[in-house]
């Protein structure tokens, strides 16, 4: 599929933000209580309901249009920004392909209403900063205003290339994608700490703590990974780096601290490497330690997390490692999720803590609500990175013809969720009813176990 995106995407906030267009009188009315759309079959509330349990409606019915993903058909025909009997064709220029990437941008449901930023980055927009010994690139809030807890960077290591000995301001979180990875580091106790990681692994590194990565060739030529730090605004530009560092201190200070002669640092870089070239490590990582009269430190700052079993649910799959299975993993929480063909991840939100989200596997679409009539689709495919706000309420659904898998992170201890499912299903009847007018057969089948994932068809 088609790579980039928008590239206006996050430069346009004023295009993204701007109200979704009303729905037309065939299909829509407003009420002064709501301004949402309703069907011309609903325009006036009903006298009697098929079910006598159910209380008298007192507002017009929400529109019956199933607003089904376009991105099938978009693949199949020329796109056009037309759903049902609103829109028209396109008469000017258009990116064919980007508006087969997004189709409810385009021709948006009926459902989306008012303004929501923007919550969706490709990597592919991304910078590429390129070195001998790989690359790494970088979403913060430059290129997603709202991403204000979390940023991102995916980077690349060959076989053997080092990303310099170096720390951060802001926490470091990893999942490895592909290959392994040596990782080391030395906490203020004096004690080390050096692994070997894979895909599905994890890495956590508090703000400064200082650490290395290197790239392995035991199961692919390097390694590429995914790395999350606490700050929206964090740079990989302002790493704090050895060389850098050290290239800025006079040498009669690094003579006097380390006791030996000036002319033994003539040799060290005049500026920072960031990452390098180096020879794969021939043993293992514990032969390879250097051993510390301090010990080893006493939480490791890796998880096997692709050992760690998945729960299957009806739907697909989903795996949780915070700080109750990764204890050394205090501001990081994340789930890695799958969908099936036709699945969903359940509507919910999350009560104090924004989702950013990036996805490996797959194409989804994602409404965000954003309370007051306020709601927006968004289209992801594979390298994506999507970005919902605390309590706004979503779903990921999975729009393509694979299993979808996706990453949850959150800046947190703890992963939390509220499903829709079971907060109705554990809410009195009565109430449920007089807010929703479902029917006793749609309220029993209400879940009191949050479904996660829900599969495709009816129970």
């Amino acid at each position: 599929m088609f790579a980039p995106f928008v590239v206006a995407l996050a430069l346009s906030a004023s295009v993204l933000g701007a109200p979704a267009p009303a729905a037309d009188a065939k299909s829509s009315t407003t009420t002064k209580a709501a301004s949402t759309s309703v069907s011309s079959s609903a325009s006036t509330v009903p006298s009697a309901t098929t079910d006598s349990s159910l209380p008298v409606p007192t507002l017009p019915y929400a529109s019956d249009d199933l607003n089904e993903s376009y991105l099938n058909k978009f693949q199949n025909e020329l796109p056009e920004p037309i759903r049902g009997a609103n829109g028209a064709k396109l008469l000017g220029p258009q990116n064919v392909a980007i508006d087969r990437e997004n189709p409810d941008f385009l021709a948006s449901p009926s459902t989306d209403n008012g303004a929501v930023a923007n919550v969706k980055w490709p990597f592919s927009l991304s910078h590429n900063r390129i070195q001998d010994g790989g690359w790494g690139r970088q979403q913060n809030v430059k290129s997603m205003p709202i991403a204000t807890a979390m940023a991102g960077v995916n980077m690349r290591l060959k076989a053997g290339g080092i990303r310099e000995l170096h720390w951060h301001t802001a926490a470091e979180w990893a999942y490895v994608l592909a290959g392994s990875c040596r990782v080391g580091a030395v906490n203020a106790d004096g004690q080390n700490y050096n692994a070997d990681v894979y895909p599905g692994d994890l890495w956590y590194f508090p703000a400064g703590i200082p650490h290395v990565l290197q790239g392995l060739n035991d199961t692919a030529d390097g390694c590429e990974f995914l790395l999350v730090f606490d700050d929206g605004d964090f740079s990989e530009d302002s790493t704090f780096s050895v060389t850098d560092w050290m290239a800025h201190v006079p040498k009669e200070v690094l003579g006097k601290n380390f006791k030996v002669n000036t002319s033994a640092f003539d040799h060290i870089p005049d500026r920072q490497l960031w990452m390098l070239p180096s020879a794969v490590p021939t043993g293992t990582a514990e032969s390879d330690a250097v051993k510390s009269p301090q010990g080893v430190s006493t939480l490791p700052y890796s998880f096997a997390a692709s050992k760690a079993n998945a729960t299957k649910v009806a739907g697909g799959s989903v795996k949780v490692v915070d700080s109750r299975t990764f204890e050394v993993s205090k501001t990081i929480a994340f789930a890695e999720v799958t969908v099936d063909v036709g699945g969903i991840r359940e509507l919910h939100w999350h009560p104090t803590q924004p989702e950013w989200s990036y996805f490996i596997e797959g194409n989804a679409r994602i409404t965000v609500f954003a309370a007051q009539a306020n709601a927006r689709t968004f289209d992801y495919q594979a390298g994506d990175i999507g970005y919902v706000p605390p309590s706004f309420g979503h779903y990921v659904e999975n729009i393509g013809n694979t299993t979808l898998k996706f990453l949850e992170i959150f800046n947190s201890d703890k992963y939390e969720d509220i499903s829709l499912n079971q907060w109705l299903a554990l809410t009195p009847p009565e109430m449920v009813k007089a807010h929703l007018q479902l029917s006793d057969d749609t309220i029993s089948k209400l879940q009191k176990v949050k479904p996660v994932v829900v599969g495709p068809g009816l129970l």
